[in-house]
């Protein structure tokens, strides 16, 4: 039996199939010897991405061939997508069978097929098998104390200004007035919005009825998450700047106002409801058009591990441009990989944000979160006052990274200056006088170091990263 990283017993593989070391340890048959002529050739994950161009029909049809072949054919990363690419998704009639194969032919547990697969041995099916089922523990116990992310009870604004608005927080005591924090659970809001659609990354027709079923009841690596922005109008919430009667909740006071409310009805999509299981989370990223943000935890555990803007995040790449970001595919893959050299990386700050507390994320950090338990949480992106000016650099030089804001808005930078001019010229102009320091030192850096880059153009280091929830779809880019 497999061992995870606290010494906790991962679970053997439904069938029985096996990591492909064990398949040195064995004296039995190998099930890939069935396999006929180029398909014997090919590595398994060669093979995995010949099945995705299958129907279901054919993929299950293939699957009854021979042993290996059903091993292969049943991952439920294949049925999945199958799922996602039919009308299914968008019928009221299905039900949430617990694995995708299962919902996809509607298969009861009494229904599915027993094959025995011991003498199947492949790391491509077992791996995600393997990361589904990581215990979450260890990476939240024994943080060194120099990571910590530090806990304030309460702040001040001119607190925040002063000293916080470039460091990552946790607020201990800020929510609890929130009639959202009062009364919202996963069972209240599944009986209050059970037939509400909302969208879960690439899954946008479930009603919450569903998604409930599918976080009480899946196997996935990677787990949907709830991630939709248009909730306050769906569940039909008053949300307000400051407090009030009749809001379901309101922006936390120690941040100050947020500049991006000049824009009105054109300011990018900015807050988000978040609802998902144990493992569920966003991979590491940096939040959109260098804005701030925070996170309110109503119900369950997050684990936040942090890194400062120009820090090299070990098992994140990122483009020369600055526009791209690799990393592994699921968040429990980069704990297993990448976690422990992480925690010895400067600048790394980890912490966990339970329920009623509140975690700030300062413009430009890198951050991963993941659930440590069911649960729901709200965030909002804000410009704080001390950031215009990365704000303003961002929309200006970064036109192809912007992102969230109407296609009718064709100029970004222009809109957002114009309205500061119009509420807040004295802010314009330091932020704009912040600029200038900036591009006169970034010359002059250019020159000392020899650089010869033309101006605007990415130095041959980069660090920074536009953007990305770790997810694709709408909500992920925040078009």
């Amino acid at each position: 039996m497999t061992k995870d990283r606290d010494g906790s017993s991962i679970p053997i593989y439904p069938f029985g199939l096996k990591p492909l070391g064990n398949k040195y340890f064995s004296s039995g048959d190998d099930a890939r010897n069935s396999l006929k002529g180029a398909l014997k050739i090919l590595p398994d994950e060669m093979l995995m991405q010949l099945l995705e161009y299958l129907d279901q029909r054919t993929l299950r049809l293939l699957g009854y061939t021979c042993r290996f072949l059903f091993a292969l054919s049943i991952s439920d990363d294949l049925w999945k997508a199958i799922f996602l690419e039919s009308t299914l998704q968008r019928s009221a009639s299905f039900e949430w069978c617990g694995l995708w194969r299962s919902t996809v032919l509607n298969l009861s547990p009494g229904k599915q097929a027993r094959v025995d697969c011991r003498n199947v041995f492949s790391d491509v099916l077992h791996r995600p098998f393997a990361c589904s089922q990581i215990s979450l523990r260890p990476y939240k116990s024994n943080i060194p104390a120099a990571n910590r992310i530090d806990r304030l009870e309460n702040l001040s604004y001119a607190e925040f200004a002063e000293r916080w608005s470039n460091k990552p927080f946790i607020l201990t005591d800020c929510i609890r007035a929130w009639p959202a924090y009062q009364s919202w659970t996963i069972e209240t809001l599944a009986k209050r919005y059970s037939d509400v659609s909302f969208r879960a990354e690439a899954v946008d027709w479930w009603t919450f009825r569903t998604y409930c079923q599918y976080m009480a009841n899946n196997h996935d690596e990677s787990p949907l998450y709830l991630f939709d922005k248009n909730f306050a109008e769906k569940m039909r919430l008053q949300i307000g700047a400051s407090e009030g009667d009749g809001l379901a909740y309101w922006n936390p006071q120690c941040f100050g106002s947020d500049l991006f409310e000049v824009l009105g009805a054109e300011r990018p999509a900015h807050r988000w409801l978040i609802i998902g299981p144990e493992r569920s989370g966003s991979t590491f990223h940096k939040d959109p058009n260098a804005t701030s943000a925070w996170n309110a935890v109503i119900q369950g555990e997050k684990y936040w591990i942090m890194f400062p803007p120009s820090a090299s995040v070990p098992g994140v790449f990122v483009s020369e441009d600055n526009s791209e970001v690799t990393s592994p595919l699921s968040i429990a893959e980069w704990l297993l990989e990448f976690h422990a050299e992480a925690r010895r990386t400067p600048g790394c700050r980890e912490g966990v944000c339970r329920s009623g507390e509140i975690l700030h994320v300062p413009s430009g950090w890198w951050h991963l979160v993941v659930n440590l338990e069911g649960g729901i949480a709200l965030t909002q992106n804000f410009v704080p006052k001390s950031h215009l000016a990365d704000v303003l650099s961002f929309l200006r030089d970064r036109p192809d990274q912007v992102s969230g804001f109407d296609k009718a808005v064709t100029d970004p930078y222009g809109l957002f200056s114009s309205r500061l001019k119009e509420e807040y010229p004295e802010l314009l102009e330091e932020g704009l006088k912040q600029l200038a320091e900036r591009q006169k030192k970034r010359r002059w850096d250019m020159v000392v170091s020899g650089n010869d880059a033309e101006e605007g153009s990415s130095p041959k280091k980069a660090t920074g990263f536009s953007f990305g929830f770790g997810f694709g779809g709408e909500d992920g880019e925040i078009p």
